[in-house]
């Protein structure tokens, strides 16, 4: 097993060396000890790896919370892959909650849009009209 400064490690994982520490603040990678004689910390090549999981995890919409359960679950040799299928499907159906709304988000924006002058004051401006009235009926 090859072993890597945290600068080594950081180029073969595709990231900045603050990640690393991020992701060793985080608890999502061990931090190797400091050897008293070089001063730099040696990360075992397996930390790629798990660095490389976690960017892909990220990139399909995992949370950092998500992710160290997942990395939990890859490290328990019980886990059953139908453990982490249900942890996909439950993000694909957020996923899919969070689309719904941004579609709905979009179709607000194409109406006051819409009706929107293009010109004139603020005062006879339909997209601030919305936005107060919007606003208002939240206070109630």
């Amino acid at each position: 097993m090859e072993i890597l400064t945290i600068s080594k490690a950081a180029i073969q994982a595709g990231v900045g060396v603050e990640t690393i520490r991020f992701y060793e603040r985080k608890g999502l990678i061990r931090q190797p000890l400091k050897p008293q004689n070089s001063g730099y910390r040696n990360y075992p090549s397996d930390t790629v790896k798990t660095i490389r999981f976690i960017r892909q995890a990220q990139e399909l919409g995992f949370s950092l919370r998500e992710i160290e359960e997942l990395l939990a679950l890859k490290a328990d040799p019980a886990t059953d892959c139908a453990d982490v299928r249900e942890r996909a499907i439950e993000k694909l159906e957020e996923v899919e909650r969070k689309i719904s709304q941004l579609y709905k988000m979009g179709s607000a924006l194409k109406s006051v849009i819409a009706s929107c002058p293009s010109r004139g004051g603020l005062d006879g401006c339909s997209i601030m009209e919305a936005l107060e009235s919007s606003s208002s009926e939240s206070e109630r």
